[in-house]
């Protein structure tokens, strides 16, 4: 400080202490501006750099999800394995002796639609009954229900099949 190299300043009991700027040569416009497109250059580099370097990252992020060689090798394996055995079953199917007739799979499809409109036009009439009774009836139909014990396709999961 002495020496007038180091200037100093007090900040109540602190004391800070700083180069002497002043004893610096000043920079003409001409090395600003030159100064200023190195910044601008190396700025540039920079965000270059840095994109490649996160398409880098996302690259090696994608290597290291990916399988690797005896993975997939092993992988092959097991769907050669189950590409046999569901041959081996299609090839059983198509030569069984034992399948269903077109005559007897229409008269089982005709039978189901029988019984679905036979189930729905009985489910229409207790519903209506249970209606009726429900009218004169001083409590809610679920407390009905449990007196009565009856026991609906809803309590059940039960649901008529769709039209084929």
């Amino acid at each position: 400080t002495q020496q007038g190299r180091v200037r100093e300043k007090a900040y109540g009991k602190q004391k800070i202490y700083f180069a002497d700027q002043e004893q610096l040569p000043a920079a003409s416009d001409a090395e600003l501006c030159g100064l200023d497109g190195q910044i601008a250059a190396l700025s540039a580099k920079l965000q270059a750099l840095q994109q490649s370097c996160r398409q880098m990252e996302a690259e090696l992020k994608d290597l290291n999800s990916s399988m690797t060689t005896p993975e997939i090798a092993k992988e092959l394996g097991e769907l050669k394995k189950n590409c046999r055995s569901y041959t081996e079953k299609l090839e059983k199917i198509k030569s069984a002796t034992n399948c269903v007739s077109p005559e007897e799979k229409e008269k089982v499809c005709s039978e189901q639609q029988l019984y679905c409109r036979e189930w729905r036009r009985r489910k229409r009439m207790a519903t209506e009954l249970l209606d009726a009774i429900l009218e004169g009836y001083p409590k809610s139909k679920k407390q009905f229900f449990e007196e009565v014990g009856i026991e609906t396709d809803e309590d059940h999961n039960v649901r008529l099949p769709t039209a084929v």
